[in-house]
């Protein structure tokens, strides 16, 4: 299925250059095999690098058992603008059977300007798709979105990452989570991937000084950067429920609770309780 197929066209000219090389790169089964090796080959190497004296990972031994008959939906909480990153280098240096990358992604800066592009393409392998649009008047290429990711999560070996918060929280305590929206519980619902609730800490928003902290040096130097990873979310009867936005809400509040209590666990690793 094609991001924008049958769509009426609200984009500007500069939307849909970006999209339409987007679409390129993630619609092609031979180029998105190429996609797949450079984050292994390029991206994973660096973000690990950039990590490696203050990562402190918990869990991984829960995603060595997960299943591989469908796609996974990695929901974590969101404090940095590198959470994601964090987290796929981890996975993709861990698990080969990972090949599939998509990073459903507000449009603002990645697909509206030019440097937005050149991040997406040279740090992510243009895997921050599809664009999601905070323009009303393109809310029909954000349900297109929607049902695209839905339709890549029932696909083996498929990895997508969400932040079923919707935004970053910017308040002074990274155990207050935001809730959970409704949209994440679309996905869940309706594609039944496996879920993988994380919650990481420590990741600053200064690139720079981030990796200057890896290597000792300013502010986040020493500060931990601890990434607990859960079993596959058990949702139980909420999955039963007929497909609403009242449930799909239920189901993103569910997965919330799993992501704090995660977050109690990271709180104890990090005062050296565990």
């Amino acid at each position: 299925m094609g991001y924008d197929g049958g769509v009426p066209d609200t984009l500007t000219p500069f939307e849909r250059r970006a999209i339409a090389l987007a679409r390129f790169v993630n619609e092609r089964p031979r180029v998105k095999a190429i996609q797949s090796r450079f984050h292994r080959g390029v991206t994973q190497r660096w973000v690990k690098a950039c990590l490696r004296n203050l990562l402190v990972i918990d869990g991984l031994e829960r995603v060595a058992r997960y299943p591989r008959d469908r796609g996974i939906l990695v929901c974590a909480n969101h404090r940095s603008f590198f959470d994601q990153y964090a987290v796929m280098a981890i996975l993709l240096d861990e698990f080969p059977w990972l090949q599939r990358v998509f990073f459903p992604i507000r449009s603002g800066f990645f697909y509206e300007t030019w440097a937005g592009i050149a991040v997406n393409a040279l740090i992510g392998g243009m895997a921050m798709y599809p664009p999601i649009f905070r323009d009303v008047s393109k809310s029909e290429h954000n349900r297109n979105a929607v049902a695209q990711v839905i339709e890549e999560l029932k696909v083996p070996g498929t990895i997508v990452g969400m932040h079923p918060e919707g935004t970053r929280g910017k308040g002074p305590d990274p155990y207050e989570l935001l809730p959970g929206q409704p949209g994440v519980g679309e996905v869940i619902m309706k594609a039944r991937p496996l879920v993988m609730p994380i919650f990481l800490n420590g990741l600053g928003n200064d690139f720079g000084a981030q990796v200057l902290g890896n290597f000792g040096f300013g502010p986040r130097a020493g500060i931990p950067v601890v990434v607990c990873f859960g079993d596959p979310v058990d949702f139980g009867e909420l999955m039963e429920g007929r497909p609403r936005p009242a449930q799909y809400k239920r189901v993103a509040d569910h997965l919330m609770g799993v992501i704090a209590q995660l977050g109690e666990r990271e709180k104890a690793i990090r005062a050296g309780r565990i």
